[in-house]
C-alpha cells in the first residue's frame, strides 16, 4: 500500500477542528466568578448599665433614683415622677403646643409595681369581684396592666389631659388628640394603644396614653429578652397570666408603627 504524506500544516488545522482521528475538542475551561455570601449580623442592642429585670418589673424605687424628678406642678395633676430625659421632652412638645393655645397635663406617670398592684387589687377585690375569676383578669385587662406588665413601671409613658377615649372625639379635646397625632413624633412620642380595627390585640384603645419611644422601645426589647411568664407573680390573679399570654397580647398589643422602630 502507498504512503500518504499529509503536510504537518494541514494536521494542525484537523487538530484545531477536532477532525483528526474522530478526536473531540477538549471543552474549553470557564472561570467562573463566584461572590461569597456573607449573612449580614444582626445589630445586638446596648443596654444602659442601670437597666435589669427587676427595673423593667416596676420593682425599684424610683422616688430615690437620680434619673427621675418630679413633674412641675403646672404640667401635672398631682405629685408625678418621670425620668428626666422624657420630662425634657415632654416639656419641649409642650411648649410648641402652647403657641398654637394647646397644653398638656400629665395625669399620671411612673408607676412601679406596687402602685400597680393596688390598682389590680382594687379591681379584682371589688369593682369586678362578681366577674368569674378568667372573666374578671380579661375586664381589667381591657384598660389596667398586671403588675409587673405595665410600661409606666418604665417612666417613660404618661396619661394626659383625659382618661376617657370620648374626650378626644371633638371640640377642645379633639383639637389636642389632633395636634398630638400630627405633631407628637417630633419630640420621640407615640401613641401605644391604638385602634384595634386592624388586628392589634391586648388593651383598648387608649388616645391618652403616649410613650417617649427613644427609651421604652429599649426597654421593650429587654423585656421580651429577659422576662418570663413566670416572673409575673406576687397578686391575686396572677396565674392567669399564662393562660391569657399577657405578654405576647398585651406587653406587645401595641401600635404597629411603634414595633416597627424596635
Amino acid at each position: 500500500m502507498g504512503i500518504y504524506k499529509v503536510p504537518l500544516k494541514l494536521i494542525g488545522i484537523l487538530f484545531l477542528f477536532g477532525c483528526f482521528n474522530g478526536c473531540k475538542p477538549t471543552p474549553k475551561k470557564i472561570a467562573i466568578q463566584t461572590t461569597e455570601v456573607v449573612e449580614e449580623k444582626k445589630s445586638i442592642p446596648i443596654y444602659p448599665k442601670y437597666l435589669n429585670t427587676n427595673y423593667v418589673l416596676g420593682k425599684f424605687n424610683y422616688t430615690e433614683n437620680s434619673d427621675f424628678t418630679t413633674v412641675p406642678k403646672e404640667n401635672s395633676s398631682k405629685k408625678i415622677y418621670l425620668r428626666k430625659d422624657v420630662l425634657e421632652a415632654f416639656l419641649q412638645m409642650n411648649n410648641a403646643a402652647l403657641k398654637e393655645d394647646i397644653s398638656f397635663t400629665i395625669l399620671s406617670g411612673t408607676r412601679n409595681f406596687n402602685h400597680q398592684k393596688r390598682i389590680w387589687d382594687y379591681k379584682w377585690n371589688d369593682k369586678y369581684k362578681s366577674l368569674p375569676p378568667l372573666n374578671r383578669a380579661k375586664k381589667i385587662l381591657e384598660f389596667s396592666s398586671m403588675p409587673s406588665t405595665s410600661r409606666h413601671h418604665w417612666g417613660t409613658d404618661i396619661d394626659i389631659n383625659s382618661l376617657n377615649n370620648a374626650y378626644f372625639g371633638n371640640g377642645k379635646g379633639l383639637k389636642e388628640y389632633n395636634w398630638l397625632f400630627q405633631n407628637a413624633h417630633i419630640f420621640g412620642f407615640y401613641q401605644v394603644y391604638t385602634s384595634k380595627e386592624n388586628g392589634r390585640t391586648g388593651y383598648s384603645e387608649e388616645k391618652w396614653h403616649w410613650t417617649y419611644l427613644p427609651l421604652s422601645s429599649l426597654y421593650l426589647t429587654y423585656y421580651n429578652a429577659t422576662v418570663r411568664l413566670e416572673n409575673i407573680n406576687g397578686f391575686e390573679g396572677c396565674s392567669y397570666a399564662k393562660e391569657l399570654n399577657v405578654v405576647k397580647e398585651y406587653v406587645n398589643g401595641i401600635n404597629s408603627k411603634i414595633l416597627e422602630k424596635q
